[in-house]
């Protein structure tokens, strides 16, 4: 289904999950266009790690269909999801950090010379291809052969973005990328997310802080407890809104009110 003669990158309608008898996730529908940030966000709990491992093949939905660019599919397997150009970077990345930037950046994929009992890993083609990537995404790294484990999170997050725009990606899914991080690291992360924006990919932030989301984000969807409150564009859900129904205004202002009450009982018991 397309809207405005777009088709979705990639669309989820009334998807469901069930573990036995819990309900991780209910009745999701979501959208993901091309040059596009689409924030998750929610607290612990709300079902944002189910969500993004449906996309990313790690779970199937248990009602409900998925789509991408149009074409319904249901996968089997991440790598299902992979070659469908759906890659997600989770939090710990899966990066060595002993071994070098452009060791990690080819990580499963190695450039080699030679052949037979002669293949080698080709360090020129992988350095010289690392450094052109990261500075497409305005990373200028001085040498690609030094250890990953040397580079900020921030940069480290860069690499693994930049890694998944290289091996063709069309939707990257970036699991709570600056939840670790300082503001200024955190900063950093959210340039290589407009830059990978401004590429043409979809982009899936999950996170649940509102003020990483609001700056780089073009709409937002925010679960609470495995249900979807709605997906909003910037013009329809200022950040104040936004924060109030992540944090649960209403029970806030309810538990509140609850020991105020309490408060008082002591006082006049006093």
């Amino acid at each position: 289904m397309s809207d405005n003669g777009r088709t979705p990158l990639l669309e989820l309608r009334n998807a469901s999950k069930y573990f036995g008898n819990i309900i991780a996730l209910k009745d999701i529908n979501l959208k993901l266009y091309d040059s596009e940030v689409l924030c998750l966000l929610g607290d612990n709990g709300a079902g944002k790690s189910t969500l993004i491992k449906i996309f990313a093949g790690v779970h199937q939905q248990s009602e409900g269909q998925l789509f991408v660019e149009g074409e319904e599919v249901r996968f089997n397997s991440p790598r299902d999801a992979l070659d469908r150009g759906i890659a997600t970077v989770y939090q710990d990345l899966a990066m060595i950090p002993l071994m070098s930037i452009s060791r990690n950046f080819f990580l499963g994929s190695e450039p080699t010379l030679g052949w037979g009992p002669f293949k080698r890993f080709d360090h020129r083609f992988a350095n010289r291809t690392v450094k052109e990537e990261l500075l497409k995404m305005g990373i200028d790294i001085r040498d690609p052969a030094q250890p990953v484990g040397t580079l900020s999170g921030g940069e480290r997050q860069s690499v693994a973005i930049a890694r998944a725009v290289y091996f063709g990606a069309k939707v990257l899914i970036l699991d709570e990328p600056t939840a670790a991080l300082g503001v200024k690291q955190a900063g950093v992360v959210l340039r290589y997310i407009a830059q990978a924006r401004a590429r043409g990919l979809g982009v899936i932030f999950i996170t649940h802080n509102p003020h990483h989301a609001y700056p780089v984000g073009d709409r937002f969807t925010i679960l609470q407890r495995g249900r979807q409150l709605g997906t909003w564009t910037k013009e329809e859900l200022s950040r104040e809104e936004m924060i109030a129904m992540m944090s649960g205004g209403a029970e806030l202002e309810q538990l509140s009110h609850e020991l105020q009450q309490v408060g008082n009982s002591a006082a006049a018991g006093a």
